[in-house]
């Protein structure tokens, strides 16, 4: 089977959806059976290092307002000129006039129930394109139920879609390593035990101010820890820098900016716990690395983080920073229910792996085709 992957959208520092790009794109090119083609911008040179045997086609603009031009106007050339026999789009869209089967990606619908947490540009494009992509898909791939059911109220008219769920490098996030190493690499950003650890880009989804409100409350009787907000700099930077300022705790908080996978892995590992307080997550894969990594984890109700946590995890209702720091104080003060959290995550997230998830992509694509070919 041809594949053409459209890797175009995943940015320098991946997060979320480009990790989960990367991890799709690598799998694909280990997969007996599948001819990996990579639509991926120009200039962009990882590809042949990330996904060794993939054909790299480097046309897409870098910029993203063009390249999202460049998707509807001439992403159908490069479809014609290749003749897949599927097209993925990660990423939410597609082309809409390329003359092949098409699959798609939908991690959230959070530009349709949360416009407020979006760049409003981005608003209107991505509603009227998700639209327009799930509805000329012939196979929608929503990484959770919860995704999902949003996808059917949301956007009615769609492909079939099937769930697939993230996985897990179990090879970097996991409780055994040399705790040497790990606290040299987190010390090479300033950061020393204890802590409570949160991981991801900043934006207002992911609900940084209540963290810090959280945090500032506990302070007082845990006066040996920090708070370290490992991420890169997103649209609405501004409130957890307020919120910083105002916390009264602003010394023992640590922004140490974006971290590669290793930090990271080392960051959730020697965490005390690590907090995961996302107004609502499509996914939530920080939260699943953090489970597999052996560390007590607090998260959110009421998205999809809870599908995968279960009573692995301690979950309190999005936004409340009381309950946020209860539930932070029972996992630092409590060593037992700390024990059989650590034990519970390691043992829920050993059933989510990238092999597991890129064959279930594979079968998706199979399925796209044979639609494709019917129509």
């Amino acid at each position: 089977m041809r594949v053409l992957l459209d890797v175009s959208a995943v940015p320098d520092r991946p997060v979320g959806a480009g990790v989960y790009t990367i991890a799709v794109a690598q799998g694909l090119a280990r997969s007996a059976g599948v001819e990996l083609h990579l639509l991926a911008r120009r200039g962009d040179t990882r590809w042949p290092a990330l996904a060794p045997g993939a054909e790299v086609h480097g046309d897409a603009p870098p910029g993203r307002p063009a390249r999202l031009v460049w998707e509807q106007t001439r992403a159908a050339g490069i479809v014609a000129e290749l003749r897949p026999d599927v097209w993925h789009g990660p990423h939410y869209t597609l082309p809409l006039r390329a003359a092949c089967p098409k699959v798609t990606t939908v991690h959230d619908l959070t530009f349709f129930d949360h416009p407020e947490w979006h760049e409003r540009s981005k608003v209107l494009y991505f509603r009227r394109m998700i639209r327009a992509s799930v509805a000329r898909a012939d196979t929608v791939i929503c990484v959770s139920e919860f995704t999902a059911r949003r996808l059917h109220v949301l956007c009615p008219r769609h492909a079939p879609v099937v769930v697939i769920p993230h996985g897990v490098d179990h090879d970097r996030f996991r409780p055994e390593s040399d705790p040497a190493a790990d606290l040299a690499a987190l010390a090479e950003h300033g950061i020393r035990p204890p802590y409570v650890a949160f991981s991801g880009t900043l934006e207002p989804r992911k609900d940084i101010p209540t963290l810090v409100d959280a945090f500032a409350r506990i302070a007082g009787t845990h006066p040996d820890l920090r708070l370290v907000i490992a991420g890169g700099d997103g649209w609405g930077t501004k409130d957890v820098r307020d919120a910083v300022a105002r916390s009264g705790v602003a010394t023992r908080v640590l922004r140490p900016g974006y971290l590669g996978a290793d930090v990271i892995a080392a960051l959730f590992r020697r965490a005390e716990v690590v907090a995961y307080p996302s107004l609502e997550e499509g996914f939530g894969l920080p939260a699943l690395e953090t489970m597999a990594s052996g560390t007590p984890l607090v998260s959110t109700n009421g998205s999809a983080v809870a599908e995968f946590a279960g009573d692995a995890a301690v979950l309190v209702a999005p936004g409340d920073a009381p309950a946020l720091a209860a539930a932070l104080a029972s996992v630092l003060d409590d060593p037992a229910l700390a024990a059989r959290l650590r034990v519970a995550g390691p043992s829920i997230a050993a059933a989510f792996t990238w092999e597991r998830s890129v064959h279930a992509h594979v079968r998706a694509y199979e399925a796209a085709a044979r639609a494709g070919v019917r129509a």
